[in-house]
């Protein structure tokens, strides 16, 4: 019988990842040039309606299906279309829930794993380009490599030294992924105009903390649905989310008072989302205390390593180098020193626990192929789109911004704005009387 317990946590939690990339439009929004915040919030919303539309079509199969003698590398599509999975369940005795939930809650990680690429590429990139990468990239790359993961492919079936890979919720899948794609995609599309001497600040701080207010809220979902359960693993990667994060904030604001003397509210929400990547492979292989360490690593070394853009002239716009690549490493390589046996029965113990070099040596094989892979297929689909159809706008239009240029709309009333800076009459709308008050002139 199907466990109703169960199966609600799954709903829940698949909503809850849902809301991540609302609130990750949010989060690139704010950081986004106001001349180009629609542009940046659009290219989120567009990755969840081609990703949800093509994991049901073949995603979830290639992801999930048996590949037969591709079965390493990619599922089949025997799941297409997600018709047989109706009426279907796991079969898993008291933990049983229906596939179909299954299939929708990781629709919601596809969706987030693309989305997340589009703020390395924030001001420059064509939104028809960025239409057609998205289904390209996923098929090419988010789909195989979930599989690999996931779906008994390589990475699943890795051993060294009796140990396998560790990733509970998608250190490698979707996070070092998205990061090593949006590094390709930065070199394939060059530096904005003005990079790294004009003003590029984010536009609308409190856009940013709201963003990065519902990534935390969904972020309890994308880590303790990963347990499958409503049970005592949830309960683990639940805690360990939230001190992480909390422990990264901490490290990330004491790194920027150290370096220029105060603390940013950019700071802030920044080591949060730095804390929830590196939390995600580890959240239920770590103890509490673990789980702290690992923040305030993590909050730390992605404070600095969002500087590397500069230092090796790359223009990650929005950081999800610095944040989601190198927090993501972080998560699934320090599992090879904080993973701890005590979690659970079977769990392995890393070395800080009196474990083997095996674990460490297992995730480092499996952050490296990931890196790689998504590196170098990301960079030649990126290329082909740019001798096809151009990947970046021109200057012109970055300078105008995307907003107006290739959506005909713009975030805030610029015009109107600058009529009331410029001391013109604005008339109010007339009331239901007829009488029209006088014009009110601001200087």
């Amino acid at each position: 019988m199907i466990d109703t317990g169960t199966t609600a946590w799954l709903l829940v939690s698949a909503a809850l990842v849902m809301l991540m990339t609302p609130g990750l439009a949010f989060f690139y929004g704010g950081m986004s040039r106001a001349k180009s915040v629609l542009n940046m919030m659009l290219m989120s919303f567009a990755s969840i309606a081609i990703v949800s539309v093509l994991w049901v079509a073949v995603g979830h199969s290639l992801t999930y299906a048996d590949g037969g003698v591709l079965q390493p590398v990619i599922g089949g599509l025997e799941h297409a279309g997600l018709t047989d999975l109706i009426g279907e369940d796991s079969g898993e005795g008291p933990g049983s829930y229906p596939l179909l939930v299954d299939a929708g809650f990781q629709m919601m990680f596809a969706i987030i794993t693309v989305a997340l690429i589009s703020g390395a590429v924030a001001d420059r990139a064509k939104f028809g380009a960025w239409l057609l990468f998205v289904p390209v990239w996923a098929l090419a790359v988010y789909f195989p490599v979930a599989h690999w993961v996931w779906g008994e492919g390589w990475i699943e079936s890795l051993e060294i030294g009796g140990h396998s890979v560790i990733d509970f919720a998608g250190g490698t899948a979707v996070h070092i992924n998205a990061g090593a794609a949006a590094l390709a995609l930065t070199f394939v599309l060059g530096r904005r105009k003005g990079f790294g001497s004009g003003s590029m600040r984010p536009h609308n701080l409190p856009f940013v903390l709201l963003g990065a207010s519902l990534l935390w809220f969904g972020w309890f979902g994308f880590n303790g649905g990963s347990a499958y359960n409503a049970d005592g693993v949830a309960a683990l990667a639940l805690v360990n989310t939230q001190v992480a994060t909390a422990a990264a904030t901490a490290s990330w604001m004491l790194v920027e008072r150290l370096r220029y003397g105060k603390v940013s509210a950019l700071g802030f929400a920044s080591g949060a989302v730095a804390g929830l990547v590196a939390i995600t492979p580890a959240a239920a292989n770590v103890t509490p205390v673990g789980a702290i360490l690992l923040g305030l690593l993590s909050g730390a070394v992605c404070a600095y390593a969002i500087s590397w853009k500069f230092k090796f002239k790359y223009d990650d716009a929005l950081d999800v180098v610095g944040i989601h690549m190198v927090g993501g490493i972080i998560g699934s390589l320090a599992l090879g020193f904080l993973a701890a046996g005590i979690v659970g029965d079977g769990a392995p113990d890393g070395l800080f626990s009196g474990g083997g070099i095996g674990l460490l040596a297992v995730q480092t094989v499996a952050v490296v192929g990931v890196m790689l892979y998504s590196f170098a297929v990301t960079w030649a689909i990126a290329k082909v789109i740019d001798l096809a159809v151009g990947f970046r706008i021109p200057e012109e239009v970055e300078t105008n911004g995307l907003d107006h240029e290739l959506h005909a709309e713009s975030a805030y009333a610029f015009d109107e704005l600058d009529e009331i800076e410029e001391g013109e009459a604005v008339s109010p709308p007339t009331p239901p009387g007829g009488e029209t008050a006088p014009p009110q002139v601001t200087t």
